[in-house]
Parts: structure tokens; C-alpha cells; sequence
């Protein structure tokens, strides 16, 4: 690796950069900006930099390091607009501008000011987007070109060559430049750091400088982090070209990675104590929360009362309550408000909870406009009404985990946050939620009655069945399989033996559509699904054992059917549908086994036996896209081991000694 003593000097009288005073490199920088008139979609052209250089990096890791540092890269879960055009032109402007520089730091400063001047009426963010695209482009060739030296693609082995990508892997030169590589990969993730860190504190300066003292300082500093994260830029494309040259020559990474380190290290800093800040701010009391949420521009002060069709004052109707916040984008369904109308009609008597819709736009339409007015019909609640985005954006995607489709944030009269989602509840529970606090929550979960709390209210037999204690058969899957299965159970629940000798009585619940339009023996399979579902994602918030419905969620994938037995409202057991309709079919084996040893025992024993003698399969769990928090792991309901995360979570059952 290059030393410091192999750089260029900067000119006499020239102090270097790093040492040279903030104040100084601002009025450097300031002249070269103007006003932000350009206009383009900044986010959209980072989430394609960020994947592109998070993959090129990782190739190179893989490439210097071997097998060990070999990985998955995780892209960027949001993806750009689908509108969205990169300004390709300037890209290879500033591109052309950074390229076959010599390796100094006077140079990389020149060469900064001049990308700096050609972007003059862009915004700060924008400008060090667009630098480290003009990056991307060439670094995740170089990286692309360098994976496919091995391959027999004759145009990539032909490119690498015209890109001096080859040099590097002829003869010792890979060991020779192994450690400048490392180090270029270090700086392009620690650059990325810092674009990132100004993006996070930019979204914060929505709030006031005056609530929020640490954006302040924050916010003005972030001239200097661009100019910074900039430079480094041009310094590592002129490492790259030295990396692919003849030349021995190399750029000195080492001051600007130190530099960037550090830039990091402050705006996390600054970003964590802003958020404080702002939680503090928003807690001082429900209506200043709720204020602090939907504000933005305009001091909106009034809400839409559904039930009357007036506006009202918000310190008027919410002071003092409990506040439960229904927020959602305009995707949401009939099936979406109705699990909410119960509920208010429950807390309209007691006039110390209000409901509140607070629906997430980030861009009004007058299409959008229509439709919000049709939903807001439909609404008997609050209604907040506004056509811009709102300051509280931001706050509620990260800190509450919306990610677009209906959540419910219940606030105390004093701005306390009582459960960051309270919608799974709600949705399993209904009005025994009530007071939707996560307090609440635990109780009902410790019970085993879940499968009655899902299905009672849809079908008005289960009711009657779960007050009987009778046993209950839930299945479905495919045709074929319902119908075998249809037959095999209703031929074991007819049998004497369980219905004179063991005085038992079974019922059978299709999850599905019945046959010829009967509905009365059937489920809604989405109303079923999204209780489980529910269910799941609430027990794993709280860190809680729920494998009999984990269990059950890794058969909705089933490629046959699945079925529950429960005797009443407790759940049984959960089977995949080869191994139950087994057990069933072959009820003579095993009948005599019931009145001695008890139907529950008896079936279990057998299906046990079934299950030993079974191909043990994957097991799939998916979990929806937008449930919320993004969980760290699943075990397995099979063999308890922790399940590989793909997009849905996944386990083979593959023993490693």
C-alpha cells in the first residue's frame, strides 16, 4: 500500500486539506452553489447507488478475501419510482471529470471544486448523490467485469481487457494490490455511511430547530460532510484508475477514510439526539403528539367528525383522551374499517378514547382527493383532512413500523405510546382488546382459546360447537385433498365407537369455499389467514412461544391441505394434510385404542407413528411484507432450529454436526 511520503505534496504555501479550518473549506465551497432549482428524485437515484455498490462491493470482498467473507448482499428494500429517470448525461460529466487524475490530494480538491461549480443549482444531498453515482457507474463495472473474468462470456473477458480489469489478475498483481483494494471497499461503505447519515438528519429537519436544538448544529454541517464524502469520491476513483494502470502510482486513502469515520460517528450522534429531542417534544401531552404528527406548513387545528360530517377542534375532542391513531394509505378496504366499527361504537360510550384516522399520502392527487372523501364517508370517527405530506412522516414509518398497509397506535391522555400496533389484536381479539395495550395483549395470548377467538363471529356454529366443548376439525388446502379428507373424517366422526362407546362429538370446518355455494360448514380463508397471521406477528413482537400457530402458518403453504383439531376453543394439535389424512383414514387401526386410552391420546399416538414414518419436508413460513417490525429470527415448528430468512422464511430440516 501506498505511504503518505508517496502522495504529491500540496504546493508550497497550500496547508493540506486535513488541516485546514472549517470556516476556511466553507467559503471554498459556498461559492461554487447557487439555488437548488434543479429538480429530481434524489431517493430514487440513491436506492439504485446504494444496491449497486453494496453488490460491487461484496464481489470485491469475495474476490480479495476468498470464500470467508463470502455473503448475501441485502439490497435495499424500498425500490425506486417506477417514473424515475437518471440523469445519465451529468453523471457522465462529472464521471469524465474524476477520471486519470494524479494521485493527490491537490488535484482531488480541484477536481471537487470543479464538480462542485457544474452542480451549482443542485441541493447538497443532491450533489453527493449524483458524485457518488457517477462513481457507481464505473466502480460497479469494474466490479461486474472482475466476477466474470472466469466465465466463457467472450464480450466480458473482451471488456475487462479494454477496462484494464484483467491487469489485476495477471500473475502476483492481485496479491500486490490486495490491501488497496480492502481499504478502496472500506472507504465506498463508510462514504455510503455518511450519504445515508445526511439523508436521515435531512428528514428530520422537518421539525423546528427551535424543538429540536441538535438539528441546529446538524443541519449547517452538512455542506462540509457533502464536500467531504465528495472528495473521498474523487480520491477513490483516482485509486481505482491507478489499481488498473501500469503505474505504480497510488492514491492516499487513509486521511479520507479517518475523516469520513469520524463524520459518521457525529451525525449518529446527532441523529440520536435529535430523535430524543422530538420523543420529548412529542410527549409532553396527546393533543401536542398528535399536533406534532400531522402539522407541517399549515397550523391544521381542526379534525372531520364522521359521525356528525362538521370539522371540530382537535384540543376540543382529543384533550385529555386516550387516543387510538388508524392509520393507513388509501389502499385499505371495506374489511379494513369494519374491524374498527365495533370497536367504536364500544368506546362511544365511554367518551374517554377517541378514534382517529390519519391516512398516509406522500404525493395528493385530485384522483387521490376523490378517493379519500369515498373512504372518509365510510368512516364514523375522526378524520384528519390535509393534501400535503405531513411533518410526522417519517416518525411513524420508523419508530411505529408503518410500511403502508393499517396499523393502530394507541396514545395515553399524556402522549405515552400504549401499543405501537395494536391492529393484530384487534383483528384476532375484536372488542376483548379492549384497552388495546400491550398489557392487554399478554392476557389474551396466555390462553389457548385463539383458534375460537379467529373463528367465532364468522360462523355462527362455532359458537355453539365451542360451548358444547365439542371437538372441531379446521382444514383445507386443495380440492382433491378436502374431498378425501371430507370423507375420511366425517366416515371417523359417524363411527359407533366415537359416537355411542366414547359418546364423542366431531364437527368438520372447511377453510375454503363449500361445494354448490354451502357456506355453512366453511371459513373465509382471508379472514382465517389474517387472524393466524395476526396472531403470529403478535407473539413474536413480544418475544413469546406461539408454536402451535407457528406450526399451523408453515402448513398454509402446504402442498396438499393441513387440518386443527381443537376440543372447543383449545387447539389439539396441527398437522400437514399427508400425515393427518393418513391418520384418519386409518382410524381402524388404532379405534380400539379410544376408550381405554382416551380420543386425544389415541389419535396423537397414532399420528406420531404416521409421522415417523414420513418424508420430513421444508417448512415455510411467510411472513407478510408489511406486518410491521422485521423480525430478527423464526425457529423452525419442526426441528426448532433457527430458519434460514429468505423472503419468507424457510427450513429443510438439514442436521449440521
Amino acid at each position: 500500500m501506498a505511504t503518505k511520503a508517496s502522495l504529491q505534496q500540496p504546493k508550497k504555501g497550500n496547508l493540506s486539506l486535513f488541516t485546514r479550518s472549517d470556516n476556511e473549506i466553507l467559503k471554498q465551497i459556498n461559492a461554487t452553489h447557487f439555488q437548488d432549482d434543479e429538480k429530481f428524485d434524489v431517493e430514487s437515484l440513491f436506492i439504485i447507488v446504494k444496491n449497486v455498490l453494496k453488490s460491487a462491493t461484496q464481489i470485491i470482498d469475495n474476490a480479495v478475501l476468498g470464500s470467508q467473507a463470502f455473503t448475501v448482499a441485502h439490497l435495499d428494500e424500498k425500490i425506486p419510482k417506477a417514473s424515475f429517470s437518471p440523469p445519465l448525461c451529468t453523471l457522465k460529466s462529472i464521471s469524465c471529470e474524476m477520471q486519470c487524475k494524479d494521485p493527490s490530494e491537490e488535484v482531488a480538491n480541484e477536481t471537487t471544486q470543479s464538480i462542485l461549480k457544474k452542480l451549482s443549482n443542485y441541493s447538497w444531498v443532491a450533489k453527493a448523490v449524483l458524485t457518488l453515482a457517477a462513481f457507481a457507474l464505473d466502480y460497479g463495472e469494474f466490479s461486474w467485469l472482475l466476477a466474470q473474468n472466469q466465465s466463457s462470456d467472450q464480450l466480458a473477458k473482451s471488456l475487462g481487457t479494454l477496462r484494464r480489469v484483467s491487469i489485476l489478475l495477471k500473475g502476483p498483481n492481485l496479491e500486490k494490490h490486495r490491501e488497496a483494494l480492502i481499504e478502496l471497499n472500506i472507504v465506498i461503505k463508510t462514504t455510503l455511511e455518511v450519504i445515508e447519515c445526511i439523508f436521515e438528519l435531512k428528514k428530520l429537519s422537518n421539525y423546528s430547530t427551535k424543538d429540536v436544538p441538535a438539528l441546529s448544529t446538524g443541519v449547517d454541517h452538512i455542506r462540509l460532510d457533502v464536500f467531504w464524502a465528495i472528495i473521498t469520491i474523487v480520491a477513490s476513483t483516482t485509486q481505482l484508475c491507478c489499481l488498473t494502470s501500469d503505474e505504480d502510482k497510488k492514491q492516499e486513502l487513509s486521511q479520507f477514510c479517518e475523516k469520513l469515520k469520524a463524520i459518521v460517528s457525529q451525525l449518529r450522534w446527532q441523529i440520536t439526539i435529535s430523535e430524543q429531542q422530538i420523543e420529548c417534544k412529542l410527549r409532553l401531552e396527546v393533543v401536542e403528539v398528535f399536533k406534532g404528527l400531522i402539522s407541517f406548513k399549515d397550523n391544521v387545528q381542526q379534525l372531520f367528525d364522521g359521525s356528525t360530517k362538521n370539522l371540530v377542534n382537535i384540543d376540543g375532542v382529543l384533550k385529555g383522551k386516550n387516543v387510538l391513531l388508524f392509520i393507513s394509505g388509501l389502499d385499505i378496504s371495506d374489511d379494513d374499517i369494519s374491524i374498527l366499527e365495533p370497536i367504536h361504537e364500544l368506546i362511544s360510550q365511554k367518551d374517554r378514547y377517541k378514534i382517529v384516522w390519519i391516512p398516509i399520502v406522500e404525493k395528493w392527487t385530485e384522483d387521490l382527493k376523490k378517493k379519500f372523501e369515498r373512504l372518509r364517508a365510510k368512516m364514523p370517527w375522526y378524520v384528519v383532512q390535509y393534501f400535503y405530506p405531513i411533518a410526522g412522516i417519517r416518525f411513524i414509518k420508523e419508530k411505529w413500523h408503518f410500511k403502508g398497509k393499517p396499523s393502530v397506535v394507541v396514545l395515553s391522555p399524556q402522549g405515552k405510546v400504549e401499543s405501537d400496533n395494536a391492529i393484530h389484536m384487534i383483528r384476532v381479539w375484536k372488542i376483548k382488546a379492549f384497552p388495546f395495550t400491550t398489557a392487554q395483549e399478554e392476557t389474551l395470548s396466555s390462553n389457548r382459546d385463539w383458534i375460537g377467538s379467529i373463528a367465532t363471529g364468522v360462523n355462527p356454529n362455532i359458537e355453539s360447537w365451542i360451548k358444547e366443548e365439542k371437538y372441531i376439525f379446521f382444514y383445507g388446502g386443495k380440492d382433491e385433498w378436502i374431498q378425501q379428507f371430507t370423507k375420511a373424517a366425517t366416515a371417523l366422526a359417524s363411527d359407533p365407537v366415537i359416537k355411542e362407546k366414547a359418546q364423542i362429538s366431531i364437527e368438520l370446518m372447511l377453510v375454503g369455499k363449500g361445494s354448490k355455494g354451502d357456506d355453512t360448514h366453511c371459513l373465509i380463508p382471508g379472514r382465517f389467514w389474517t387472524g393466524i397471521e395476526s396472531m403470529f406477528i403478535s407473539a413474536t413482537h413480544r418475544k413469546t412461544t406461539a408454536d402451535a400457530i407457528q406450526k399451523l402458518l408453515s402448513y398454509k403453504n402446504e402442498s396438499t391441505g393441513w387440518a386443527v383439531l381443537s376440543k372447543g376453543s383449545s387447539v389439539v394439535f396441527s398437522s400437514r394434510g399427508t400425515t393427518i389424512l393418513k391418520t384418519v383414514e386409518e382410524f381402524d387401526k388404532w379405534k380400539e385404542l379410544v376408550q381405554g386410552k382416551g380420543f386425544e391420546v389415541s389419535f396423537m399416538g397414532y399420528h406420531n407413528l404416521v409421522l415417523e414414518t414420513s418424508q420430513i419436508l421444508c417448512c415455510f413460513i411467510d411472513i407478510p411484507k408489511y406486518s410491521g417490525k422485521i423480525l430478527e429470527n423464526v425457529k423452525c415448528p419442526d426441528c426448532l432450529r433457527d430458519m434460514e430468512a429468505y423472503i419468507r422464511f424457510k427450513c429443510c430440516h438439514n442436521i449440521r454436526w
